[in-house]
């Protein structure tokens, strides 16, 4: 009974300060993938326009960007003022060429279709920074390891086209681990020369053609990321690049690949006993010098799971995103704790310098531990939600890495909201503040560019429960609108706080903005 009258307690507080009531959140059963509730609604036929307000290139180098639109198609593509050197394809949306000289150039975005039309903002900035937004895309490793094929990355890219991915900012296309020859493996068919007779390094049978592979994924608008470690092997034991390393970085542009993966793997048999912080930078700091070289664009991630502080010093040698923890494949269960504990570098994350706590995992994956074929994944739906939520609001990269041939409607649903995508994507580069309400529950805030808020309300627990997010702590004043991100509806316009009933183990995600 004490318990029923703190929980009536509680909510006639909410209601008593709020313009509306307090929200309890959840999604039509009508709605349902498979028992799974879907909270965004599906995209309208008329044009919506995506992705990044801010795009990073350097000068000279190869241009290629495909413009992510929702809405039915055929769509008509336009862009005002789009500088010298780019030319844009009115039908695919692929804007293409040679980037312009050191500057900031302010396009606009059209798309035009039977149903409407759509505009955006597109700033191009020119000059030495690249990812100025978290790098959004697919990796491969926890969906198949060392099974992974040509075949497979172009179904991949395929995939991303047809799923809508590649409509809400999705691009890269990453090999992972497994696709060089291996000195010794249980498939022959990846056992091989490891280098050719000129130090080249020789791809396995599944990848007959690296160069036709990255023209395929460009063709389509997407970008391609390649994987290699610092030691003589990789994790997965195939070649690595040590004492090749700038020859393999010019052969991974001359194929023309977008994106390195750079993995410690058998390095620290190299380092050896050597703790230092100039020997966890070294390597990193080599590679970072020869990508920078090159005549072309090359996102450059650190994976070498946080030693040494990585967050600290991971942009100064050149890195554009570094991993802050170990795999999160072993820690699925764990996933509130490692953005908690990710969200405590948020001061080092900034346009072009990105926490990486490692993959979206959800649809059909492997079993970390036992490398095995994509299973469906038993984490509950609402957590899902939450996981996305997480990482949007970490800005954090949005690397999926599930099984790209068996997405399904609830798959999608979590990972194609364009409004939750848009604050991973902000301008500003924030990562989102932890308030800790109790050891269940806790919301996390993002300031967004435009000067509104982005707000989860998370709880951890196995039952429902009320949180709420109080304008005194979030230094806010007066009337606010709030929006619900994932169900994409405004709520009405509150005082002083905004109370809702969160699901288990799930978020309720908001935008705060002046009325």
């Amino acid at each position: 009974m004490k318990n029923l009258i703190r929980h009536l307690l509680f909510l006639f507080i909410c209601v008593s300060v709020l313009s509306t009531a307090s929200i309890t959140f959840g999604a039509s059963k009508d709605n349902a993938s498979n028992g799974r509730e879907i909270y965004t609604p599906a995209p309208k036929p008329e044009p919506r326009l995506n992705g990044p307000l801010v795009y990073g290139c350097r000068p000279g180098h190869p241009f290629l960007y495909r413009i992510p639109c929702q809405g039915k198609r055929p769509i008509s593509f336009d862009a005002k003022e789009l500088p010298k050197g780019l030319n844009l394809n009115k039908e695919t949306g692929i804007i293409s060429g040679i980037t312009p000289t050191k500057g900031e150039y302010q396009v606009v975005l059209l798309a035009k279709n039977t149903k409407g039309k759509s505009k955006r903002n597109f700033k191009i900035i020119s000059g030495d920074k690249l990812a100025l937004t978290p790098h959004m895309g697919w990796n491969h490793w926890y969906a198949h390891y060392d099974r992974i094929t040509d075949k497979m990355m172009r179904e991949a890219a395929d995939v991303m086209i047809t799923s809508g991915m590649a409509d809400v900012g999705y691009q890269y296309v990453n090999i992972d681990d497994c696709w060089m020859n291996a000195p010794k493996n249980n498939d022959p068919k990846r056992v091989g020369p490891l280098r050719d007779e000129n130090g080249n390094m020789v791809p396995n049978s599944y990848f007959p053609d690296m160069k036709g592979l990255t023209t395929f994924i460009h063709d389509k608008g997407l970008k391609a990321g390649i994987y290699t470690s610092p030691g003589t092997l990789t994790c997965g034991g195939f070649t690595g690049a040590y004492q090749h390393e700038e020859q393999d970085a010019r052969q991974f542009a001359a194929w023309g690949f977008d994106f390195l993966k750079y993995d410690w793997c058998s390095y620290g048999r190299i380092a050896g006993k050597d703790k230092s912080l100039e020997a966890y930078q070294k390597p990193y700091r080599q590679m970072g010098t020869i990508l920078n070289s090159l005549d072309r664009d090359v996102v450059f991630n650190l994976c070498q799971y946080g030693m040494g502080d990585v967050w600290k010093w991971g942009a100064e040698i050149g890195g554009h995103s570094w991993r802050t923890s170990g795999d999160l494949g072993f820690e699925l269960d764990r996933i509130f704790d490692v953005a908690l504990k990710n969200s405590e570098y948020r001061a080092y994350s900034k346009p072009g310098e990105w926490n990486d706590p490692d993959y979206i995992q959800i649809g059909w994956i492997g079993n970390a531990n036992k490398m095995g074929v994509p299973e469906f994944s038993p984490m509950p739906p609402a957590m899902q939600y939450a996981y996305m939520s997480l990482w949007c609001l970490m800005a954090s990269p949005l690397i999926y890495s599930g099984d790209m041939s068996k997405l399904d409607e609830f798959t999608l649903n979590v990972l194609c909201n364009p409004e939750v995508i848009d604050v991973n994507q902000d301008p500003l580069g924030e990562c989102g503040q932890v308030i800790q309400r109790d050891k269940e529950t806790f919301i996390m805030v993002k300031k967004l560019s435009d000067g509104s808020l982005a707000v989860g309300l998370f709880n951890r627990s196995k039952k429902e429960s009320e949180i709420s997010a109080d304008w005194s702590e979030l230094n806010l004043k007066g009337k606010r609108l709030v929006r619900d991100l994932w169900h994409q509806k405004d709520l009405g316009h509150y005082n002083d706080k905004f109370c809702a009933t969160v699901p288990a183990q799930g978020v309720v995600m908001v935008k705060i903005a002046k009325k």
